[in-house]
């Protein structure tokens, strides 16, 4: 079963920014010719992460409300006492949505819902260029 990697690279403005990547992972599956599969959307780095997400206006908002509330960026953390970076936050936002989403396709289209998208999330405090890994798996 062939297995091919492509990289997409986005440049985020920075913490609660939310990219949607659907268009370049669709289009990434659509270049392998790979009919019926899986692709593994992973994202290098340990303050972003991936998830499905109805990327609407709304949500783009509310969800950096629900972070903030399960890691506020008001509280110490050891992570900034030792490395004085202040995004301990960060981190831990990260590692609760995780680096990684994988997602079916049939037919060469993506099996995502009417309103479900694949986003990337950055939660470090400054903009970063990220690379997002997808490996594609299929036949």
């Amino acid at each position: 079963m062939p297995v091919i990697t492509k990289t997409i690279a986005v440049s985020s403005n920075g913490e609660n920014d939310m990219i949607d990547i659907t268009s370049q992972t669709d289009e990434a599956i659509k270049s392998s010719r790979l009919q019926d599969g899986v692709v593994v959307i992973f994202v290098s780095g340990s303050t972003s992460a991936v998830t499905t997400i109805e990327y609407e206006p709304g949500l783009k908002k509310d969800f950096p409300k629900m972070l903030a509330r399960l890691a506020p960026s008001e509280i110490q953390y050891e992570h900034d006492k030792r490395w004085h970076d202040g995004n301990g936050h960060s981190h831990l936002r990260a590692s609760l949505i995780g680096p990684s989403l994988a997602v079916p396709f049939k037919n060469g289209k993506l099996m995502l819902g009417v309103w479900q998208q694949i986003v990337l999330l950055e939660m470090d405090t400054r903009g970063r260029e990220r690379n997002i890994v997808l490996q594609i798996i299929g036949e």
